[in-house]
């Protein structure tokens, strides 16, 4: 397992291996100083072959997922509607479940709403476990 603060700064200045998904985005000058993050570097996910970090700022501790942890995944989601609305609200996250019988429901603190995250989560966890056979 590699550091995860050196994958975040590889990603955050580049260049990176071929198989990693970065996702960022810029910090919002006013949210970021109404929650007191204007100082923090950008929101950063970083997916690699064996796992999942991210950082959203200096206040959260970084979401790390190692993918040798983790005994099987599964994407959930659940929709929901208002009565005066034809819209639906879509909420996706992965199940994880690990080795040592934990349970916990992932989703990225940043990027939620960025249903490519979470592709790229199962994506690369397929990858790993095929080709590590575990």
């Amino acid at each position: 397992m590699t550091n995860p603060r050196t994958v975040l700064m590889q990603a955050s200045q580049g260049p990176v291996p071929d198989n990693w998904r970065i996702f960022t985005k810029k910090r919002g000058k006013l949210s970021g100083f109404l929650r007191g993050t204007s100082d923090d570097p950008d929101p950063l996910l970083v997916i690699t072959p064996d796992e999942v970090i991210e950082y959203k700022d200096d206040r959260k501790p970084l979401s790390i997922v190692h993918f040798y942890d983790l005994a099987g995944i599964a994407l959930k989601a659940r929709a929901s509607t208002t009565s005066d609305s034809m819209l639906a609200h879509l909420d996706v996250w992965v199940d994880l479940n690990y080795r040592d019988g934990r349970k916990e429901k992932w989703r990225s603190m940043s990027f939620a709403d960025d249903l490519q995250s979470v592709q790229g989560f199962i994506e690369a966890y397929g990858v790993h476990r095929a080709l590590h056979r575990i």
